[in-house]
């Protein structure tokens, strides 16, 4: 009977012999020597034979195994602190499930558009691995520290009625006999089950039809959104930074060999602990401005701008009391100073820009009346919504973070389409 191991628990086999499962990550012909780095997705190993302690017909094929071949490779396990890993395999038996042939990404350079296009393999690779293996742990340490802080995740809807924020930016979809958008936000939805629960969140794929090739965009990315009842301003930012910190904190102690597969100075994501830095909207004008970046009072941020204020601190900086007129609807104002809103931006360090937006909502009907006509919505379709303040409206806020851009800035990687398997942007939905 085998002994099928994974090759994350080789070292408890040191001594036995085992059989790996996996795909040929590279080949070293030394002649009589064959060095076969296999993968299983769980790790790589370095796998030998020798022609003088296997039959004739396992050299062979330890000879012809090609990248990315499909194997199972069985042998017995040495430590070898010189190997990847510290361990590799003595072979006895080699059998080739497939023979792959002329493997298109090779050792060589390649450009990002046959990377791109070639995207179903190219995440084989020990960087993407890498990448994707961080995201994993992001999203774990996301559900992790809300759900242990009171949040119950609610499911909001994929399609909807209307807009959330932008209704220039909505996929437009047949719904029967009627229109469907591809939801931009859940937040809408979630601003309602927290009369049920409390503090809630939801978390999914999020729709933008924005015609932006920035490395900072794509039209399907997933959020993370958390709403909570009778929470201001100021508790929204604290909620924040805890949450954002558990999160790099995680991936800083279980994730360390990903890291150092990517080549990530870890020195700055270190620093990343509550509480975090915050200027108002205010004074980052004033600072972009001293910093010779010439920015008028009322205009919207774009990444230089971001860059530039991020880059001035060690750890991600809140800029908070956005102007009104850019903003979403459904934004407090500021009591006193109505052309300023009761928004928040978390801008990550290393001038990797905005990863959460979020901020207090108005408990106003007659604000979010005004609101709506203002941003020429159609009333009836957030009838339901005006419900929320007409039955038992309380102060309420909340946020959502990127998990792309998350993921991006905690790998130090400086384009968005690597932070997730199959990326959709602009110009590409293939494969």
């Amino acid at each position: 009977m085998e002994n099928w191991v994974y090759i994350r628990d080789i070292a408890s086999a040191a001594g036995q012999q085992v059989t790996i499962k996996g795909w040929l990550y590279d080949h070293t012909d030394k002649g009589k020597l064959q060095f076969l780095l296999v993968r299983d997705g769980t790790g790589v190993i370095q796998c030998v034979a020798s022609q003088k302690d296997v039959s004739p017909e396992v050299f062979a094929a330890a000879q012809a195994v090609a990248q990315e071949s499909s194997l199972i490779v069985t042998g017995m396990v040495q430590e070898d602190k010189r190997a990847p890993g510290g361990f590799e395999l003595a072979i006895t038996h080699v059998e080739i499930l497939q023979l792959a042939k002329d493997y298109p990404i090779t050792p060589k350079d390649h450009g990002i558009d046959f990377l791109m296009q070639h995207r179903h393999l190219w995440i084989r690779s020990a960087r993407q691995n890498a990448i994707l293996r961080i995201r994993a742990e992001i999203i774990r340490a996301v559900r992790d520290w809300l759900d242990g802080n009171g949040f119950v995740n609610v499911d909001t809807p994929i399609l909807t009625p209307s807009s959330c924020e932008d209704s220039t930016t909505l996929f437009e979809t047949a719904y029967f006999e009627d229109k469907a958008y591809l939801a931009q936000s859940g937040q809408l939805y979630n601003e309602a089950t927290i009369g049920s629960f409390g503090r809630v969140y939801c978390f999914g794929p999020t729709f933008r039809a924005e015609k932006s090739k920035t490395r900072r965009h794509l039209t399907e990315f997933w959020m993370v959104e958390p709403e909570m009842a009778f929470v201001d301003l100021d508790g929204c930012m604290e909620v924040e930074e805890q949450f954002v910190s558990y999160i790099v904190q995680t991936v800083l102690k279980n994730r360390a060999a990903e890291l150092r597969t990517l080549e990530r100075d870890i020195s700055r994501l270190e620093k990343v602990v509550a509480p975090f830095p915050r200027v108002t909207y205010d004074e980052a004008v004033d600072m972009l401005n001293q910093k010779g970046l010439p920015f008028a009072w009322g205009d919207d941020f774009g990444a230089p701008h971001e860059t530039a204020i991020g880059e001035s601190f060690d750890r991600p900086v809140f800029v908070h009391h956005y102007p009104t007129a850019f903003k979403a609807f459904y934004m407090e104002e500021m009591p006193g100073r109505p052309e300023v809103c009761l928004s928040v931006d978390l801008l990550a360090s290393e001038g990797y820009g905005e990863i959460i937006g979020g901020g207090q909502r108005t408990a106003s009907l007659d604000l979010l009346e005004r609101r709506i006509q203002e941003h020429h919505l159609t009333r009836s379709a957030y009838e339901w919504y005006l419900d929320l303040r007409r039955y038992g409206t309380v102060p309420h806020s909340g946020f959502g973070l990127g998990i792309e851009r998350t993921v991006a800035w905690i790998c130090g990687i400086s384009h968005i389409r690597e932070t997730i398997a199959f990326p959709r942007m602009l110009e590409k939905i293939y494969p």
